[in-house]
C-alpha cells in the first residue's frame, strides 16, 4: 500500500472522471442489522410470541479522502493513464520528438520527478520582509548598511516630480509594492527586488506552481488552483511546510500543451480583401504573438520542449520507516 501526502487534489476533476468511468460515485457505505421482539395477548389459545434481539447496527463510512486512489486505480486498470517517469527523464526522448508522439496533449499521465513550488506572491512577501528587516536594522544603529540615505534617493524623488502625471486615476498596487525602499547592501537594493519581483509576475501569473524539472533545460509546469481540496493554506504556510528546495513530486493530470517550436512570427495580416476583418486570423494572429512571447519565456505559457499539465493531484510518497534505515546504511 502506498501512502501519499497530498498538497494538491481537484476533486471536481476526479469526481468527474469516475462518474464517466463507473457511471456513478459511491460516497458512503451502509450496513443496517435489525431483530424485532413482538408478543401478542390474547386467549391462551391464540396466544403468539416472536422474541428477537432487539438490537440495530448502522455504519457509515464516508470515501472521499479515497476518492484519487480509486481514480487512479480505475484508470490503470482501463489503460487509460501512463507513467512516463522514465521518458521524460531521458534527454534523448525530448530530442528525438518522442515523448510528444506518446503523449500528446490530452493524454493521461503520471510524472515522479525532482521539482519545487513557485509562487511570485510569497517571493514578493519574503522580499518584502528582508527590505522591512533592513530597514529595522538601520533605525536601531544596527544595519550594515550606511545610516544617511542613499545619495540616488534624491535624484530619484526629483525624477519622480518631473514625471508625475496629470492624471488623477491611481495606479493599480502590484506585488512589487509592498517592498520598501532600503539602502544599497552588497549589491542588493530594494529597486533590484523589485525588478526580480516584476519578472517573475509575468513569466509565472501569481498563484501557486509546480515546476519538475526531470531533465536539463526541460520544465513541466502545473498551475494548482486555489479553491480545491487541501490547497486551503496561505502561500506563506505553504512555503514553511514544503520549502524552495527541489524534491522528489509527482504530479498526474492530462497533458494541456507542449511549448512552440515555431521560431519565425507569421505576418499579421488579418483583412479581408473587401476591408472587414477576419476574426479567426485575428485571433490565430494574436495566439501566435502570444506564442512567441512563451517562447522566449516572457509570459506563463510552457517553453520548448517542455510541456503543461492540467494536474488532478499532487503528491509525495511517504517512505516507510525500514526502507529509509536500509537506505542509511
Amino acid at each position: 500500500m502506498i501512502l501519499r501526502e497530498f498538497p494538491y487534489v481537484d476533486t471536481d476533476k476526479v469526481r468527474a472522471m469516475l462518474a464517466q468511468l463507473d457511471g456513478g460515485i459511491a460516497e458512503e457505505s451502509r450496513e443496517t442489522e435489525r431483530t424485532e421482539s413482538r408478543t401478542t395477548v390474547g386467549p391462551r389459545a391464540a396466544a403468539q410470541h416472536f422474541r428477537g434481539a432487539g438490537s440495530e447496527s448502522y455504519t457509515q463510512k464516508s470515501l472521499g479522502d479515497a476518492l484519487f486512489p480509486m481514480l487512479e486505480d480505475a484508470l490503470e486498470s482501463e489503460g487509460l493513464i501512463r507513467d512516463i517517469s522514465e521518458e521524460v527523464a531521458d534527454a534523448e526522448q525530448w530530442n528525438s520528438g518522442e515523448l510528444k508522439k506518446s503523449a500528446p496533449p490530452g493524454s493521461l499521465v503520471r510524472i515522479s520527478a525532482p521539482g519545487s513550488l513557485f509562487d511570485a506572491r510569497y517571493m514578493a512577501s519574503a522580499f518584502s520582509a528582508f527590505g522591512a528587516v533592513n530597514v529595522g536594522l538601520q533605525g536601531i544603529g544596527a544595519s550594515p548598511a550606511p545610516a544617511s540615505p542613499p545619495h540616488t534617493k534624491g535624484k530619484q524623488g526629483q525624477g519622480q516630480r518631473r514625471s508625475t502625471p496629470k492624471a488623477t486615476t491611481p495606479a493599480l498596487p502590484q506585488l512589487e509594492d509592498s517592498i520598501p525602499g532600503f539602502p544599497d547592501i552588497g549589491g542588493t537594493s530594494g529597486s533590484l527586488l523589485r525588478s526580480f519581483v516584476q519578472i517573475s509576475r509575468g513569466i509565472f501569473a501569481p498563484g501557486l506552481h509546480i515546476n519538475l524539472t526531470p531533465a536539463a533545460g526541460v520544465l513541466i509546469g502545473a498551475r494548482l488552483q486555489e479553491g480545491r481540496q487541501y490547497l486551503d493554506s496561505e502561500a506563506d504556510i505553504l512555503f514553511a511546510r514544503y520549502g524552495t528546495e527541489k524534491q522528489e513530486w509527482t504530479l498526474m493530470g492530462s497533458v494541456g500543451s507542449y511549448g512552440t517550436e515555431e521560431t519565425e512570427l507569421p505576418e499579421i495580416d488579418f483583412c479581408n480583401s473587401d476591408g472587414s476583418v477576419n476574426r479567426g486570423d485575428f485571433a490565430e494572429s494574436m495566439n501566435a504573438q502570444m506564442r512567441n512571447l512563451g517562447r522566449i519565456g516572457f509570459i506563463d505559457l510552457p517553453q520548448y520542449p517542455g510541456f503543461s499539465v492540467v494536474p488532478f493531484a499532487v503528491y509525495r510518497s511517504i517512505p516507510r520507516a525500514g526502507s529509509v534505515a536500509l537506505r542509511e546504511r
